[in-house]
């Protein structure tokens, strides 16, 4: 691992606990102890280790999907990546991937450009996910999208719910998805 990759890795780290709006290079150096020159010496620039830290995080969060048992059912597929995205290291990369989606929407690089690359790899992730689930490969992007947008939308509007109604949502969703790959059958 060269220097550069490593204070990727350390950065990611950083950004993770403290977030990305705000992100100072001061104190994030003084956190990784280097210098803000030496971090713009190794990234060229701020954005440039921005979107450093958003391809890592994103990389992190892919690695544990990509390592998920192949569930039993789509139905228990939604649970399963429901599970793994509220908890631990990839809850902590959704949150930053939020926050990088809303600098993004109002068109701040190099967040507009990470979170598309970032929605290309975790779909694709989730995609791969389902189809070792039973899936058949051309729903699986689809069902992949559908999933995403809801697990999105509860972890934004999570602050305002209490957790049991935001797990039924998702267990709606997987009951509906369900019922709906049977009946496809």
């Amino acid at each position: 691992m060269n220097k550069r990759d490593e204070l990727t890795e350390a950065a990611t780290d950083y950004a993770l606990a403290h977030g990305l709006i705000g992100l100072s290079l001061r104190p994030l150096a003084a956190e990784l102890g280097t210098s803000d020159r030496m971090l713009i010496y190794h990234f060229g620039s701020k954005d440039e280790l921005v979107a450093a830290v958003l391809e890592a995080s994103n990389d992190r969060s892919k690695a544990v999907i990509h390592a998920m048992q192949p569930s039993a059912s789509l139905r228990a597929a939604v649970l399963d990546l429901w599970a793994t995205y509220t908890e631990g290291q990839v809850q902590r990369c959704q949150r930053m991937y939020v926050e990088a989606a809303a600098l993004g929407l109002f068109g701040r690089e190099p967040y507009a450009t990470s979170i598309r690359a970032s929605n290309a790899v975790w779909m694709a992730a989730m995609a791969t996910h389902l189809e070792r689930s039973g899936v058949a490969a051309a729903d699986a992007p689809r069902l992949a999208g559908l999933i995403d947008a809801t697990f999105n939308g509860v972890l934004l509007d999570r602050p305002l719910d209490d957790e049991a109604e935001s797990r039924q949502i998702v267990e709606d969703l997987a009951t509906a998805l369900g019922r709906s790959q049977r009946g496809s059958e």
